[in-house]
């Protein structure tokens, strides 16, 4: 469960470029999943180093 974000986010970050260079889609839906995706590992990565305290 300590990586799920970080398996999520990574998870739409692949989707995105998959959607972004293999289809040429180029919808705000895509764009948003790599928003997501960072942001999501961004949380993951600050609270795995929280835990690391």
């Amino acid at each position: 469960m300590g990586r799920f974000l970080l398996i999520i986010g990574l998870i739409l970050v692949v989707l995105w470029l998959l959607g972004f260079f293999a289809f040429h889609l180029t919808t705000p839906v895509i764009h948003a999943l790599i928003i997501i995706g960072i942001i999501l590992i961004i949380i993951d990565l600050l609270n795995s180093r929280r835990n690391w305290w």
